[in-house]
């Protein structure tokens, strides 16, 4: 690293400290602000997830992002801060136009004048990698045009390293704020990061979509021109619509917010339960809306995918949270490959049940899913048991759907419009034709594992054969029984000596024509004083045991 920019690093740094020191988190820099008490539930950590939120978001659009990544993570990050954190928007300001035009001159190899016939310089957003422009085809398509800033990927290296080092500071003096494992957090944020800036990912994700909505005239998502992009340029066509957050809902009748307000929800439980492929940022600048029942989807950038084994392990698990059938829960979650040690199933079941009783009385229409999910989330967490990356993504992704919901149509209930997809999905699994496939597949398998058996066999006789088979057996307290068996063999084994050295001594006492001292034959004290050094260190572990 040049003397440059490690200066320039260190400069920032000591910014960082400052804007934490602002927002109350000063004491992670070793910054004496008052706030040490922060973890301590004292009256300063009340509005901790404010102030966190507030923190990322005068830092600038990197921490904005890592903060958006922290709000996908339950399994990681107490709920009073996940709420705040989905709060988050990537907002930036825009790059000069003189700086698009390069960006784009060089990723399509022509000048803007040759490859559109009009092309906005005033962006219609703007993004911490990229903003958005209108354009107009030759062939007269109306598109936009997703640019990426000519120093994104430069600025994101610094900002990650930059972030690697506040998780480190933040790890070494802030012994409570274990709340979040904060370096291996920026490992999966750069993951992520560095994935976004290829908007090759998006389009392919885009397409997806398209294909999955063909012929739904109420989801319209935009089609790919892909001559027009490459991995820093994305051109897609414009869709119709009004960004959801800027559309006067005060105006529209009950009855329209409330078909709205399904159609949305709707969308993404045909993503989750029919397609398995997912929209995982839901948030309203991402839906444009057409009409009380027709949607438009915007930025690809997130998402996530669901084999068909996991969408039924989720409608189960669905199905049983709508029936208040606690005694499901754990091993619904353990199918959804939730890992939890087997001692904690019943308490897990407990926690579970008392969460399902609260909710015992209510019609399914009144009960709130953003509450219930937290309160399975929280619980989740406070066990510390570890979630998969999808079921985590596929939370945040209810919860920021239910918010929306909420605001469109308060009495619109996100479980309501999910139940009778979940009784579809899961009686379709009754189906002839799926139970017939069900079991060609299952006998593949058999068949599989039946033609491999006698393979599997020989190779275990052959390591057999060559003395290469290892059998490891590792029973509980197994390892304390051997080492405390081990010890009690050296004692004896030690005290064997003893007497043996004992019996020899006294026989070489007696036997022994040698010059005599106090009585005892000179040629027999050195065994008698080895024997005597043997029971004292004898009695000396046996006395610091404790067993006698």
């Amino acid at each position: 690293m040049a003397r440059g920019e490690r200066r320039q690093n260190l400069a920032r740094l000591g910014e960082i400290a400052q804007v934490a020191a602002k927002h109350g988190f000063g004491y992670a820099f070793g910054r004496n602000d008052g706030s040490s008490d922060e973890m301590n539930g004292g009256g300063a950590g009340r509005n901790r997830g404010r102030r966190m939120r507030e923190m990322l978001d005068e830092l600038g659009p990197t921490f904005v992002k890592f903060g958006q990544l922290l709000s996908t993570r339950p399994d990681l990050v107490p709920p009073d801060i996940l709420a705040e954190l989905r709060g988050l928007q990537d907002e930036a300001h825009p790059e000069p136009f003189d700086q698009v035009r390069s960006v784009l001159e060089e990723e399509l190899g022509l000048t803007i004048e040759q490859v559109f016939l009009e092309f906005d310089e005033e962006p219609i957003a703007a993004a911490s990698i990229g903003q958005v422009h209108r354009a107009l085809l030759p062939g007269g398509q109306e598109v936009v045009v997703k640019v990426q800033r000519p120093d994104a990927e430069r600025q994101l290296s610094s900002d990650i390293q930059l972030l690697y080092q506040v998780a480190k500071v933040a790890r070494e003096r802030v012994r409570k704020l274990q709340f979040i494992d904060l370096v291996g957090t920026v490992d999966e944020f750069a993951r992520t990061a560095r994935r976004e800036l290829d908007y090759g990912i998006e389009a392919r994700n885009a397409e997806v979509f398209r294909r999955d909505f063909a012929g739904d005239d109420r989801v319209a998502v935009p089609k790919i021109y892909w001559r027009y992009t490459t991995s820093r340029v994305l051109t897609m066509e414009r869709v119709e619509g009004t960004v959801l957050g800027k559309v006067d809902l005060g105006s529209w009748s009950p009855d329209d917010r409330r078909r709205l307000g399904n159609r949305i929800t709707e969308t993404w439980m045909q993503m989750v339960f029919v397609h398995g492929f997912f929209h995982a940022d839901p948030h309203p600048a991402n839906i444009l809306v057409r009409g009380p029942d027709q949607i438009s989807l915007v930025d690809f950038g997130m998402t996530e995918q669901l084999t068909q084994r996991d969408r039924e392990a989720a409608v189960r698990l669905l199905l049983d949270i709508l029936n208040q059938d606690a005694e499901r829960l754990p091993r619904r979650l353990r199918a959804l490959g939730v890992r939890y040690p087997h001692h904690m199933e019943e308490e897990l079941g407990d926690r579970l049940g008392v969460i399902v009783q609260r909710y015992s009385a209510s019609a399914i229409g009144e009960i709130d899913a953003r509450e219930v999910l937290r309160e399975i989330f929280q619980t989740i967490y406070r066990l510390d048991i570890t979630l998969p990356a999808r079921w985590v993504m596929l939370d945040k992704t209810v919860a920021t759907l239910a918010g929306v919901v909420l605001e469109i149509y308060p009495d619109l209930n996100v479980f309501e419009v999910a139940r009778p997809y979940a009784m579809r999905m899961a009686a379709q699994r009754f189906r002839p034709d799926k139970i017939v496939d069900r079991a060609r597949v299952d006998m593949g398998r058999y068949a599989e594992a039946f033609l491999d058996y006698p393979f599997q066999l020989s190779e275990l006789l052959d390591e057999f054969k060559d003395g290469e088979l290892e059998i490891t057996v590792r029973p509980e307290g197994f390892a304390e029984a051997i080492d405390k068996l081990q010890a009690g063999a050296n004692r004896l084994v030690l005290a064997l000596v003893a007497a043996a050295l004992i019996m020899g001594g006294a026989i070489i006492a007696v036997f022994a024509h040698s010059t005599d001292v106090a009585g005892l034959s000179l040629i027999a004290i050195p065994t008698f004083i080895v024997a005597g050094v043997l029971v004292a260190w004898l009695c000396i572990g046996i006395f610091r045991s404790g067993r006698w």
